[in-house]
């Protein structure tokens, strides 16, 4: 374990081009009058401040926690079609899924999504035929235009040579596709990096207690650091509620006779240390509707997920015994005995996924957006998910230029005007990044190794380079951080004065992946929050 020393350079030496402190910060939102408040700093909010800010509009973006910090960052990590609903006959919806899918994968964010083959085990006795299968796979790869290649299918001799650990006895045939995988967390920092850029104002850890009102509508909200306690107010011409599982609480904050909008369905998952390598990702079909994923990410084995109805408070959803039992009893179907042992978890986490309200079986709901106006004229947006996060900009933007008297019209580009797909920042070929950092550091100094070079290129792209050059101008911060995992301690300091970073947490679980590998010890974590604490 690397003890890191604190001295004076690792303390009062921020990284070039620091971002302003919370106190001013929290001066500009309180002077300022915004064209758009947003409220929640999920990945639905955050792409919504991103487009708001392309189009012109004077953007403030407020959450009570960390950015992504509660359901954006506690996804499955894909990018996909959503090869169930081609079942529910929903070709469209799944080819417009595939357009923005293969838009952030090529030409958003290729340097943080990452090609991924997927396997459809067909096992005897399974809720699809071998045939129906290979059919479904060449319809989702055509409606993908064949970007990922052929869907086909494929013997279990050839499925177990790329994943040892396929479970084969009554395996039949193994159908194949392509979809894409991604670090959730740090595809919304970028996000949110990319919205500032574009002239946003964004605090997180920031909590709502109350919304302004005028002549009965909502004109800004009042709100709480809750890093150390400051009261202070936003005030905006229109408020966006995109607070996901909270979004009905803020609702009833507008009109305390609101009735519920929405339902939530919790999504449980484990990560688990893997005990072979896996070249392809398993999907195997539960039943008709539900489909379990063995998903290789981030050097481990991701496991998942639940699909059932939640009622409890949205900030204490957590993963319980009877998760793991059933994430594990499904897991077993495809997966071998031995990478399932409970020894290998490493981490769990569960989310809720923001469905519209209504009766029936959250697994067979669909995943759409839903944009409402309350009575005090704020905007609130729930549901849709990952793949589709530009889109759901857009089409919030296309929501706000037609409202009512157009009170943002004047104010804002049309949204067709806007570059269509515009890149996230440090976008480049993540293999070049790499190759560079591997043979000179990326030019900035001394080569590093193999593992460090590849999670910097693939987590930050090009910006991977201003990290390495703070590693070279103070040595200690290329240390490891912990020898069982990429990171070094210059992406600690780089977090805190380039992302947000305000708790050992927001460090951990989601600017690095400390946490998801079982590796954030007391040690780490004491010296993490030190290294916070020496904010310049």
């Amino acid at each position: 374990m690397s003890t890191l020393q604190s001295g004076p350079a690792l303390g009062t030496h921020p990284a070039g081009g620091s971002l302003p402190s919370r106190a001013e910060t929290r001066e500009q939102l309180s002077r300022a009058t915004y064209d758009l408040l947003v409220i929640g700093g999920g990945i639905l909010g955050i792409s919504v401040a991103w487009h708001a800010s392309q189009s012109g509009l004077r953007v403030a973006l407020v959450d009570g926690g960390d950015f992504a910090g509660a359901t954006s960052s506690a996804s499955s990590k894909l990018l996909h079609g959503g090869l169930r609903y081609l079942q529910t006959g929903a070709v469209k919806l799944v080819a417009e899924n595939h357009f923005e899918r293969r838009a952030v994968s090529t030409q958003v964010a290729p340097h943080l999504a990452n090609p991924l083959t997927f396997y459809l085990p067909v096992y005897k006795g399974g809720p699809h035929g071998a045939a129906k299968l290979g059919a479904g796979v060449f319809a989702y790869s055509a409606l993908s235009a064949f970007g990922d290649g052929v869907g086909h299918v494929i013997s279990p001799a050839r499925a177990r040579r790329a994943v040892p650990e396929l479970r084969t006895d009554r395996l039949k045939a193994v159908a194949v596709y392509g979809d894409d995988q991604m670090n959730d967390a740090r595809m919304a920092l970028m996000t949110v990096r990319a919205a500032v850029e574009s002239g946003a104002t964004v605090l997180n850890h920031a909590e709502v207690t109350g919304l302004r009102f005028t002549g009965g509508r909502v004109t800004g909200a009042e709100l709480r650091d809750r890093m150390d306690g400051t009261e202070f107010g936003v005030g905006a011409r229109l408020v966006l509620n995109a607070t996901g599982p909270w979004v009905d609480r803020l609702r009833t904050m507008e009109d305390p006779a609101a009735a519920p909008s929405i339902r939530l369905s919790k999504g449980a998952h484990l990560v688990l240390k893997r005990t072979a390598p896996w070249k392809a990702a398993l999907a195997t079909p539960i039943d008709k509707f539900r489909i379990t994923f063995a998903l290789p990410w981030e050097d481990m084995l991701l496991l998942g997920t639940t699909d059932e109805e939640y009622e409890d408070d949205p900030g204490d959803v957590a993963v319980n015994e009877r998760d793991i039992t059933q994430i594990l009893d499904e897991a077993s179907l495809s997966v071998r005995e031995q990478q399932l042992s409970r020894d290998l978890i490493t981490y769990s986490f569960a989310g809720l996924r923001v469905l519209p309200g209504g009766p029936g079986d959250t697994s067979k709901a669909k995943r759409e957006t839903v944009v409402t106006e309350g009575s005090g004229g704020m905007l609130s947006v729930a549901g849709g998910k990952w793949t589709t996060f530009r889109h759901i900009g857009r089409t919030v933007m296309n929501k706000l230029a037609a409202l009512p008297g157009h009170p943002l019209a004047d104010h804002m580009e049309p949204i067709a005007d806007l570059p269509k797909k515009l890149p996230l920042p440090g976008i480049s070929n993540p293999n070049a990044v790499a190759h560079r950092l591997l043979i000179d550091g990326g030019g900035t100094g001394p080569s590093m190794a193999p593992d460090t070079a590849r999670h910097l290129a693939t987590h930050y792209g090009s910006l991977a380079f201003d990290i390495v050059r703070l590693a070279n101008e103070y040595p200690e911060l290329g240390r490891r951080i912990h020898p069982d995992a990429p990171e070094i301690w210059a992406q600690v300091v780089y977090a805190r004065d380039h992302e947000w970073a305000e708790t050992v947490d927001d460090v951990l679980r989601r600017r690095t992946t400390l946490t998801i590998r079982g590796l954030a010890t007391d040690e780490i974590r004491s010296q993490v929050k030190d290294l916070l604490g020496k904010r310049a």
